[in-house]
C-alpha cells in the first residue's frame, strides 16, 4: 500500500502503523513535502492507497487512483462524499471514514440510537488547532444519522472548538424533560485511529458497495 499525504501527522502514524503490521507492506510515500508525487506512488505496485491529505487534494487524489487500478481508503474530510459518486461501479473500490477509531464509530451509533428516544440535541467537537475542517466530518456525520434515526427531531446544532492540546474529542448532548444524557469519546492519540484504518485496508478490496462511508460497515 502506498500513503497519500505521508509528511503529515496522520500519514507518519499511518506509515508506522504498516510498518508494524506483517500482512502489509507500504511501498510508498505520497506527500508534496517529501518530493514524491502520487503517480508515482501508484507505479510502485501499490494495490491500496490511505489517504490523508487535505478536502481539496482528496476527491482529485480517488479518481486518480481508481483510474490507475488502486484501491483506496480515505481519512480526509471536509469534503462531500458525493464527490465520488461517479466512482460507483469502478473497477477499483472506495473506502471512506470519518473517524477511523472504534469508540468513535460507537458514539455514533449510541447517539443514534439515543436520538429516537429523546428530543433534542446539540454536539460538540473539539480538535487540534491545525485542523482545517468544521465542522469535523465525525460531528457532521454524527448529526446526519441522528436526523436520520429520529427525523421529527431537530438537526442537532453543532460547535466546534480548535485549541491546542486537543487531538479529537466529541460530546453528544440529548436533553429531555428534566433529564440529560451525554456521549463522549475521547482520541487521546492518532495511534487510537490505527486499527481501523488497517481494517480498511485489509476489507476495501472486497466491498460490494463502493464508494462507501462509514467505519460501522466494517465492523462484525
Amino acid at each position: 500500500m502506498a500513503v497519500a499525504g505521508a509528511a503529515g501527522r496522520m500519514g507518519e502514524t499511518a506509515c508506522r502503523a504498516v510498518k508494524q503490521a506483517e500482512d502489509l507492506e507500504l511501498v510508498a510515500r505520497a506527500d508534496p513535502a517529501l518530493g514524491a508525487s502520487l503517480g508515482e506512488a501508484l507505479g510502485q505496485g501499490t494495490e491500496v492507497l490511505v489517504d490523508f491529505t487535505v478536502p481539496y487534494s482528496a476527491v482529485a487524489n480517488a479518481h486518480e487512483a481508481v483510474a490507475a487500478g488502486v484501491h483506496v481508503v480515505i481519512g480526509t474530510t471536509g469534503f462531500d462524499p458525493g464527490e465520488l459518486d461517479d466512482l460507483r461501479g469502478a473497477p477499483a473500490n472506495v473506502f471512506i471514514a470519518p473517524n477511523f477509531a472504534i469508540g468513535a464509530v460507537l458514539m455514533m451509533q449510541f447517539a443514534q440510537q439515543a436520538a429516537r428516544h429523546m428530543p433534542k440535541a446539540e454536539i460538540i467537537e473539539l480538535h487540534h488547532d491545525r485542523k482545517v475542517d468544521r465542522p469535523s466530518g465525525t460531528a457532521a456525520r454524527t448529526a446526519a444519522l441522528m436526523s436520520e434515526a429520529a427525523p421529527a427531531m431537530p438537526r442537532p446544532p453543532i460547535h466546534s472548538v480548535r485549541l491546542p492540546g486537543l487531538v479529537a474529542h466529541q460530546e453528544v448532548i440529548l436533553g429531555a424533560l428534566e433529564q440529560t444524557l451525554t456521549i463522549r469519546h475521547d482520541s487521546f492519540g492518532r495511534e487510537s485511529f490505527m486499527p481501523g484504518v488497517l481494517l480498511a485496508v485489509r476489507r476495501v478490496g472486497t466491498l460490494e458497495d463502493s464508494p462507501l462511508v462509514g467505519l460501522e460497515h466494517l465492523l462484525t
